[in-house]
């Protein structure tokens, strides 16, 4: 086990290498930023960062291929929402064990529709109205190692498309989880989007990086209370990952010339802090999950300079009813407003069958 740990960890090591060549931290700086977003109301909840989280939710598939397992079996997540500005985002996540193989697969979608824009020539001339889109296409394969290891790989197709330019990627996450039942602890590491750019939108430019990361995360289920404790940590391949605000340059000067940009006092904590993510999860029954989370590094970058408000913090719920999943986020990523979630999930073989000879292909079991 400890060759399979140092193998892992090496493997994990060389592709953030491979890719943090040119990659950086801050937004605005990547192609196919989209593929950040959450993909689910429940991954809101938990701040956008959930790489150990050991809940059975199928949409954690995204977060980290090495969550998938044999409980998310035939469960299907749906969602629809309106981000802010009326942008239109739709997820779906699929997952099916096949015993022979001792493998889990997973199929998603994720879809970001921005609307109809008026077009404009470079001399302002209108030439009609034009449309932009986002999406991504996963597919996620996991298996188990010795008792308390999962591994998994996630492929992904990604597009974008704005008026009559187009560009494609093709990338691919990483996982490995670790769960002790006994302990009940749950560790995970992820590298999330690796890959290449196939098209871009000026084929005269150079290629723009894609937006890589390495996330560590680790759960702890404690045992005389329903209370589950996460924290994730996020970049771990850079340390300084502020945000390089004009902003902040003042005027310091009796000439009026720019000088250096002002430095918090807590300069060293709040380098820190930018990287981790960590909240807590109720679990009321079976039944009812009530979630909150702090993001450090959206509350600094979102947050209005004066008046940060709630900006950073993250809430929600999940209601099992049986044989249908509802679940809630509620994410506050300025003080202008939040963004609320709806998601469905639900086990397909609870809701119909598909005829007495797909016995043999497991539909209707449960693991």
């Amino acid at each position: 086990m400890t060759k399979f740990i140092r193998i892992t960890l090496s493997g994990l090591a060389l592709c953030a290498y491979g890719t943090t060549a040119q990659a950086q931290v801050t937004g605005g700086q990547h192609a196919f930023e989209f593929l950040r977003m959450s993909n689910s109301p429940h991954i809101s909840a938990l701040g956008g960062y959930a790489p150990a989280n050991p809940d059975k939710d199928v949409s954690l598939t995204l977060q980290n291929p090495g969550l998938l397992n044999p409980s998310f079996h035939n469960q299907l997540a749906v969602g629809y929402n309106i981000y802010y500005a009326g942008i239109g985002v739709a997820n779906l996540q699929y997952a099916y064990h096949v015993e022979p193989l001792k493998t889990d697969f997973s199929l998603g979608v994720q879809y970001f529709n921005y609307g109809t824009f008026p077009g404009r020539d470079i001399y302002g001339n209108s030439m009609g109205d034009v449309k932009a889109a986002d999406y991504s296409v996963n597919f996620s394969a996991s298996r188990q190692y010795l008792q308390h290891w999962r591994y998994g790989v996630t492929l992904k197709w990604a597009g974008s498309s704005l008026a009559d330019r187009s560009a494609i990627a093709v990338l691919a996450d990483v996982g490995v989880v670790y769960t002790d039942t006994a302990n009940l602890w749950t560790i995970g590491i992820v590298a999330k989007n690796m890959g290449v750019t196939l098209k871009k939108y000026n084929p005269q430019n150079t290629a723009e990086p894609l937006p890589f990361d390495l996330q560590l995360g680790i759960t702890k289920q404690l045992k005389n209370l329903p209370l589950r404790l996460f924290m994730v940590a996020h970049h771990l391949y850079e340390w300084d990952v502020r945000y390089n605000n004009p902003a902040d340059i003042v005027d310091n000067t009796i000439f009026g010339q720019q000088g250096e940009p002002e430095k918090d006092k807590s300069y060293f904590a709040d380098k820190l802090f930018r990287h981790l993510n960590f909240g807590a999860e109720l679990i009321l029954g079976k039944r009812v999950t009530v979630t909150a989370a702090y993001n450090h590094i959206r509350r600094s970058e979102l947050g209005a300079k004066d008046v940060k408000g709630m900006a950073g913090f993250s809430f929600g719920a999940g209601v099992d009813l049986n044989k249908l999943v509802v679940r809630y986020g509620r994410s506050y990523y300025a003080s202008a407003g939040a963004y609320n979630e709806l998601g469905l999930s639900f086990q397909l073989n609870k809701f119909f069958g598909i005829g007495k000879k797909t016995e043999s292909w497991g539909w209707n079991k449960t693991y």
